[in-house]
């Protein structure tokens, strides 16, 4: 396990160079030939790992989704269901920035990740194969809160829109462990954009799914068929992770009917861990309004706490 790296610093601030270049004194064993790594200390901080030879050992792919599963044991025994990693997709410096991955599940020492091709970035993650190597820090973020004691009555509806259902699957998986009935909700604007639903289906989580099109399950948006399902079955909590304007709707109903929901928010991220100020977001405490971090405070938030624009 010589390639690991355990960061226990507050802050990481990560300087990419090209190969050859001169490490800092006391960091050369941290990314030997790739990039250099600088901690920047303060209080309180959890732990973060940074390990640059994690392997993939298998890729799924349907259309422009892909679905690794990576190697990384230490990073694995850390994660927990709405955290993340931040992903180096290339072995130059460009593109500069990682791209930030929700963690879709885990499996021993292996973790999954789901992705859509949405740029530069995705796109040349999507051309790697079962037995490269990538670069990666995690996890991330504080993922979702789950009651500690008392199981409240009711069911809990996870709600994914497109790319969104990747957290919610670890969730599932967590929830069902700890004996949350659970009901997920799987939104699309067509049947391709649901490429998970027989993943779900075999882990125990047949999902309930709706497409903008019609052509698979109940037609319309997932916030349509989550307001549907509300009426018709006592809720206990709502988890969702998808695009702004779902998570919105969802906050809506669930104030509407005083249901306790967490929102994973999406943000574009430069660093992962606070220092870059790059997806802050306001947020609305004890009646106090304030920017926060998403990468550092979130991803997932209260949806009482949330303030829209």
């Amino acid at each position: 396990m010589a390639h690991f790296k355990e960061i226990k610093e507050s802050r990481l601030l990560e300087i990419f160079g090209c190969p050859g270049e001169k490490l800092p004194p006391g960091r050369e064993e941290a990314c030997p030939g790739k990039s250099f790594l600088l901690c920047l200390t303060s209080a309180n901080e959890a732990e973060m790992m940074v390990d640059p030879a994690a392997r993939i050992v298998s890729k799924e792919s349907w259309g422009s989704y892909f679905l690794f599963i990576v190697e990384s044991p230490l990073i694995a025994s850390r994660a927990s269901p709405g955290q993340f990693v931040m992903v180096k997709v290339s072995d130059t410096t460009h593109p500069l920035l990682r791209r930030p991955l929700s963690l879709c599940d885990r499996q021993g020492e292996r973790f999954l990740l789901f992705f859509q091709v949405a740029g530069e970035g995705t796109a040349l993650l999507a051309q790697k194969e079962p037995g490269d190597r990538l670069d990666i820090l995690g996890p991330l973020g504080r993922g979702f809160r789950l009651p500690q004691e008392n199981r409240p009555p009711g069911v809990s509806f996870l709600a994914g829109g497109g790319r969104g259902i990747a957290p919610l699957l670890f969730l599932a998986g967590e929830m069902r462990a700890k004996l949350f009935p659970v009901r997920v909700l799987y939104g699309g604007r067509s049947a391709a954009d649901l490429p998970l639903r027989d993943r779900l289906q075999a882990k125990g989580h047949p999902p309930a799914c709706s497409t903008d099109d019609g052509s698979l399950g109940f037609k319309g948006l997932v916030t349509e068929l989550l307001e549907k399902e509300l009426k018709a079955t006592p809720a206990a909590a709502i988890y969702a992770c998808g695009p702004e304007p779902m998570l919105r709707t969802i906050a809506g109903l669930a104030a509407a009917a005083r249901i306790p929901a967490q929102l994973s928010l999406e943000s574009h991220m430069g660093c992962g861990f606070g220092a870059c100020w790059g997806c802050v977001k306001k947020i609305r405490r004890n009646g106090e309004e304030s920017w926060v971090k998403v990468c550092e405070d979130g991803p997932v938030f209260p949806a009482k706490e949330v303030v829209w624009p």
